[in-house]
């Protein structure tokens, strides 16, 4: 998920990310394109910034995620889908990283009419048995987004990942008060969980930014 990135980062060295500017379409209440800039600081120090951008063509639809931090590490995921009837259509998605010296590479295919889902990881590929309504890591956070506008949050959606598709667990948490540099957000606090506590990813989304993370 894109924000694995920040997120190890954090554990190792007390990061914090701040959402400095985003765009929106005029539509309010149906999933539309935007851009948002985010930097992560180290002891209110520059370090880094990264970005999320969602862009449609038709009903075709791509999410970007990149983030980069100096000469240390950068990551790229990008997730194609279509989107109807407020479910998303998984399509494609890849990830690549870099920490130091160190790369990693990551794709997942999503294929109904031949009823699998391929993924592969560095040099490793497996095939999986069609599921229908299966998201990536990365788009997963645009349906969550969804559910929440229309009041619909699930207890667990199905997430495919380099081994396996597993049903993982999305827990609205409350509310919270986020400090950005762009003015303090009311933010609905969402964890997705991990068998390994230690994995567990946590939201906070901005109903004033469409749900956006913050």
């Amino acid at each position: 998920m894109a924000t694995k990135f920040l997120k190890s980062f954090s554990i190792a060295t007390g990061i914090s990310t701040t959402l400095l500017i985003a765009s929106f379409s005029s539509h309010a209440l149906a999933m539309s394109p935007f851009q948002a800039n985010y930097q992560f600081t180290y002891n209110n120090k520059g370090m880094g910034s990264a970005t999320r951008a969602l862009s449609q063509q038709g009903n075709n639809w791509t999410y970007q995620f990149t983030a980069k931090a100096g000469g240390i590490a950068s990551a790229s995921e990008t997730s194609k889908f279509s989107f109807a009837n407020g479910k998303i259509g998984s399509q494609s998605f890849s990830r690549t990283s870099k920490i130091l010296i160190h790369n990693n590479t990551m794709s997942i295919n999503f294929n109904p009419g031949h009823k699998t889902i391929s993924t592969k990881k560095d040099d490793k590929a497996r095939s999986f048995a069609w599921q229908a309504g299966v998201l990536d890591e990365l788009n997963a956070e645009l349906q969550i987004r969804e559910d929440l506008k229309n009041g619909s949050l699930k207890s667990s959606y199905p997430l495919a990942d380099a081994k396996e598709v597993e049903n993982r667990r999305f827990v609205k948490q409350g509310n919270e008060k986020i400090k950005t540099s762009y003015g303090t957000f009311d933010t609905v606090k969402v964890v997705l969980q991990h068998k390994k506590p230690e994995r567990s990813t946590i939201f906070w989304l901005a109903p004033k930014l469409d749900y956006l993370p913050v």
